[in-house]
């Protein structure tokens, strides 16, 4: 998916300064680099209707070198479906998973997250692929995100909503509900679908 130059250039330069933070010694130097974070918020306010201050707090909250996040996404299957949850914050339905945590593996994360909102347990077969957020995902976002997508086989537990997902469901790949696309799409499920009959294929890197 092509992003508008304004949200890649704003992340950009809010990757540059923050980078540049971490390492400058010299007091000038910071506030050069304290501006290009200022500008970077002002030119994504412009492109997305946000306020910048709150954007330029979202920037002064992180610190350190920038990398891109990781997200890892779960796909169980019963019957021929594919396990999904829909989201409390859209009404809309995702492939469990989340944010991967420190001293966690992806595969430890993964499990947590299938279980945290589905209820069910899982073991991981393979990883089936590593997706840059901004070719595959909408809507756009203000960092930079690596999904790392798993099947999985389910192993206990049963369907249990959580404090982020109202309802647990299987569903048919011709009958799929609306998708919260921020999180999954269509192609992602299909992906998913295709490795978990064919285990032999290879990883989709981005």
């Amino acid at each position: 998916m092509n992003e508008p130059s304004w949200l890649v250039m704003g992340r950009e330069l809010r990757a540059i300064a923050q980078i540049g933070l971490t390492y400058c010694k010299d007091p000038f130097d910071r506030q050069r680099y304290e501006r290009i974070r200022e500008l970077s918020a002002s030119l994504i306010e412009q492109g997305s209707n946000t306020d910048g201050a709150e954007i330029l707090e979202i920037c002064r909250g992180e610190a350190g070198y920038a990398t891109p996040k990781v997200g890892v996404r779960g796909a169980g299957f019963r019957d021929g479906r594919i396990l999904l949850v829909r989201e409390i914050s859209d009404g809309c339905w995702a492939l469990p998973g989340g944010w991967a945590d420190v001293n966690q593996t992806p595969t430890e994360c993964v499990i947590r997250e299938m279980n945290e909102e589905s209820g069910f347990e899982c073991r991981v077969i393979k990883l089936a692929a590593v997706h840059d957020y901004r070719k595959r995902n909408a809507p756009r976002h203000l960092d930079s995100i690596y999904n790392l997508f798993f099947v999985c086989e389910l192993t206990g537990g049963s369907a249990r909503p959580s404090g982020e997902t109202s309802e647990v469901a299987f569903f048919a790949r011709d009958e799929l509900p609306p998708l919260s696309l921020g999180r999954t799409t269509a192609d992602q499920i299909e992906l998913l679908f295709r490795h978990a009959e064919n285990p032999g294929l290879p990883v989709d890197v981005d």
